[in-house]
């Protein structure tokens, strides 16, 4: 919905690549969820916190629920960071449960009925991209 206002910010970032953290990512799949992204978002999507590998029991069984379903959104993000060697990025969500007083500075976050369309959201934003863009790549 917030779409093309994202893809405006980030045109002064080429270098941002998305993340997705989403159910829709598990519920319709990972390629589906790229797809229903506009191209100048889907292009940089490097991944997502869900995986369809983690519904696998070890007898190679899918599992109805899993770890991933009982996390808050924050462990599942900083699950991906941590696994990907991540230390300077920045998450738009709008479920701050259980954000980590150590990562807050990562959130950007969003009301579920004004998202991005926030123009305090998206200068917050904006200016998260800046600080990162001033430090060392990781």
């Amino acid at each position: 919905m917030w779409a093309p206002l994202l893809i405006k910010t980030l045109a002064d970032f080429p270098e941002v690549k998305i993340v997705l953290s989403t159910s829709w990512a598990r519920e319709l799949s990972f390629s589906r969820a790229c797809r229903w992204l506009p191209e100048e978002l889907r292009t940089r999507v490097i991944g997502a916190t869900w995986h369809s590998a983690m519904s696998f029991k070890r007898e190679g069984f899918h599992s109805l629920s899993t770890w991933w379903d009982e996390a808050t959104r924050y462990q599942q993000i900083k699950r991906y960071a941590g696994r990907a060697g991540l230390t300077d990025w920045v998450a738009i969500d709008d479920q701050p449960e259980g954000w980590g007083a150590d990562d807050l500075d990562k959130l950007v976050q969003t009301h579920s009925e004004t998202g991005l369309s926030d123009p305090v959201v998206l200068a917050l934003l904006a200016e998260r991209l800046e600080v990162l863009g001033r430090s060392e790549p990781c």
